[in-house]
């Protein structure tokens, strides 16, 4: 599901699928990061998600969830531990991501407490440590019980583990009769590193991060385990209390660390919004060099009593919030620029790194996009990074924010070697050494070669072989290189003739490692049941420059057939105007054209996919290993619509203007549920125009071509929706 789409152009209908849908996704991120200690969501992208939710709660209150994210701390503990249930609910915390947020705290407190801009309000500044919350129970003094955090009420009783964590006090002098302190469980930068040697010199899997290390760690049923690991313990709060510790957060903390708890050096005490800044800023600054992981900075009002009065939400408190680090930087030296060739020929410049850990995970490549990039310009010549170039042996910045890829975001060069030379783009393949093309607009440089250069062969040939395309079981990446570069198979159509033009194919593949009677006789059977494929399956195999599964079905909806997408193809390329066009000039040259409207004025086929289509089917080696494939497929047509008596199916209908009643997505969807064609365009083959307030040149258009024209109410009518 799209979670970007605006939240203002969401129908009942829609918000309350996407809720249902982050209900789930950060449920299962829940249970993954409190409950299974392994992670199976960024940060970044949890709380991205989580503020999606939130915000759709806020414009439909009427379907917030029994089960809203927004009302969950943790997740439920795991089988295997007793469960305690907390005296006092062990509270999240909201998030600021930039500076305007905490000036946006800060009003809000003096706000809700009716303080004027020159009255006095402190704050307290500490790291915000990434490990596993704990809560200590002691009472007369001693330790009686530890609890994880869990859903925020009930959580884990792991109290023989926590006894032997050597930060945490078994006894107290001078504590109140009752006392709950609340803090983090964490894993050293050094002391994970020796722990994953460890596990892999004795066969065991190594821990991801410190904090899935620290987290496993504190939850083994075994404590003698437990003992074994190198966990620590930083104290930052408290729960239930026979009495006070003091009457400021500052206080209270001090008393926590003179009572024997490690409390954290970086706390500091800020007067303003700006000193709270600046102190973030200078942590932010030491992150790298603290030798534990942290991920952000936790302000606190400092006043107890303010406190009180501030009180808490259902799952966070007024008086707190967590001022998050952006995406996680590291810097680390670049070794190598490698260059990869993709399917469509574009040449990818990839950073080689010296191993570094962003973000708990270790990273050794980077994508450096583009050859502008690399020079320090962006796609319009501008300056990035301040005109930078990047070099082999710099020291790069490496970020990474939920991407799979991570990304360099600065280069040091303080640190530059003084042999290190600009780099120079190659204007060759590296691999078939054809021509490499940029096109005047182009940020890309493309291979000529096409099917000649080994690196494009084999990615177009995974990629007609993958899962969204024909899916040919016991054909995977793995095998298409194998037998491309044995010389077996070159395009696709030659794994049609695989079995045919080696007679005793079976005998050959058999022969090979990792192949057998039933393995081979299986592919060659496999091969042979995809002869039968769905058109849009089909156009998505080709590997088309722009042509996704999207606009693959899309393509596939419009033209029925592979015959007639085809015909539109050709018919539009044998247009003299068309031949004659610059290509950044078709566009211009064509707007009457009737074949060109073909392909444009499909909706969600615009000029740049029409001539991508164009261009590929147009050249004759490309079309000719395209009929070779064809001549050997059962081409399935797209399936016709369920709805075919409905009033608008088989009708060509396009929306304009605005639509108020449901967004143009719905309205196109329920458009085409009902059999109709929707277009982008207004031409001479549109049955019916759907005009709401705003419409411009496509009403003028379809007035003077004598198209029917409806305005919103009257699609609803005609349609039966109102």
């Amino acid at each position: 599901m799209d979670h970007t789409l605006p939240i203002e152009t969401l129908s009942d209908e829609a918000a309350k699928a996407e809720l249902a849908t982050l209900a789930r996704v950060l449920g299962d991120a829940n249970r993954a990061y409190h409950t299974n200690d392994a992670p199976d969501l960024s940060d970044a992208d949890y709380d991205r998600l989580k503020a999606r939710n939130l915000a759709l709660e806020t414009r439909f209150p009427h379907l917030k969830r029994a089960d809203s994210p927004s009302d969950q701390v943790g997740a439920p503990v795991a089988d295997g531990f007793s469960k305690v249930r907390h005296v006092q609910r062990m509270m999240s915390l909201g998030n600021a991501f930039d500076d305007s947020d905490v000036s946006d705290f800060v009003g809000g407190i003096r706000k809700f407490l009716g303080l004027g801009a020159d009255a006095p309000l402190a704050f307290t500044a500490e790291p915000k440590i990434d490990g596993l919350s704990l809560s200590l129970r002691y009472e007369g003094g001693v330790l009686v019980q530890a609890a994880t955090r869990g859903d925020g009420e009930t959580g884990e009783n792991v109290t023989a583990n926590a006894r032997t964590i050597a930060d945490i006090p078994q006894t107290l002098m001078g504590a109140p009769d009752i006392l709950e302190v609340r803090g983090e469980v964490y894993m050293s930068h050094d002391d994970f590193t020796a722990l994953n040697t460890r596990q892999e010199a004795g066969g065991a899997k190594p821990f991801a991060n410190p904090r899935n290390a620290a987290a496993g760690s504190l939850r083994q049923l075994d404590a003698a385990i437990t003992r074994a690991r190198p966990l620590r313990f930083f104290a930052y709060a408290w729960g239930d209390l026979s009495s006070p510790l003091a009457d400021t957060q500052m206080g209270a903390i001090e008393r926590l660390g003179a009572l024997g708890f490690q409390i954290n050096a970086l706390t500091a005490r800020c007067d303003t919004s700006q000193a709270m800044i600046a102190h973030y800023r200078g942590i932010e600054a030491q992150r790298a060099t603290l030798g534990y992981d942290i991920d952000g900075v936790v302000y606190k009002v400092d006043d107890l009593g303010y406190q009180a009065r501030l009180g808490l939400r259902s799952t966070t408190p007024r008086w707190a919030i967590a001022h998050k680090f952006p995406a996680e930087l590291a810097w680390t030296r670049l070794d190598e620029i490698d260059i990869q060739v993709g399917r469509t020929g574009a040449l990818s410049p990839v950073a080689r790194l010296a191993p570094v850990t962003v973000g708990g995970v270790v990273v050794s490549n980077a994508t450096l996009h583009n050859e502008d990039y690399i020079a320090g310009l962006d796609a319009q010549g501008g300056q990035i990074r301040g005109g930078k170039d990047i070099r082999v042996g710099d020291w790069v910045q490496v970020y990474r924010a939920g991407d799979v890829i991570p990304k360099i975001a600065d280069v040091d060069l303080s640190k530059r070697p003084d042999d290190a030379v600009p780099f120079v783009f190659p204007d060759h393949c590296p691999r078939c050494d054809s021509a490499a093309i940029r096109e005047p607009g182009d940020a890309v440089r493309r291979c000529t070669g096409g099917m000649i250069c080994p690196a494009q062969a084999v990615e177009k040939l995974k990629h007609f072989v993958g899962r969204a395309a024909f899916d040919i079981e016991g054909l995977g990446a793995k095998q298409v290189e194998q037998f491309y570069h044995d010389g077996w198979i070159r395009e696709p159509a030659d794994i049609f003739q695989l079995e045919t033009r080696y007679g005793s194919g079976l005998q050959q593949l058999k022969n090979r490692d990792g192949w057998g009677d039933k393995s081979a006789t299986n592919l060659f059977q496999a091969i042979s049941d995809k002869r039968r494929i769905p058109l849009a399956r089909l156009i998505f195999a080709l590997g088309l420059r722009h042509v996704g599964e999207v606009a693959a079905a899309t393509l596939a909806r419009h033209f029925g057939t592979w015959g007639a997408l085809i015909g539109a193809v050709d018919q539009a390329a044998g247009e003299p105007a068309y031949a004659a066009a610059e290509p950044k000039a078709r566009k211009a040259a064509l707007p009457d054209s009737p074949a060109w409207a073909s392909l444009t004025g499909i909706d969600g086929i615009g000029d740049v996919l029409a001539e991508a289509l164009i261009t590929a089917l147009q050249q004759p080696a490309e079309r000719a290993s395209v009929t070779r494939l064809t001549d050997q497929l059962d081409i399935q047509p797209a399936e016709a619509p369920a709805q075919s008596d409905s009033p608008v199916a088989g009708k060509t209908v396009v929306f304009t203007g605005t639509l108020e009643k449901m967004t143009r997505a719905e309205a196109k969807a329920r458009a085409e549920a009902l059999g109709a064609k929707v277009s982008g365009s207004v031409s001479a083959k549109t049955d019916l125009l759907v005009a709401g307030p705003g419409a411009g040149s496509k009403a003028k258009k379809a007035a003077d071509l004598g198209v029917e024209t409806l305005d919103e109410d009257g699609w609803l009518q005609l349609i039966g929706d109102l």
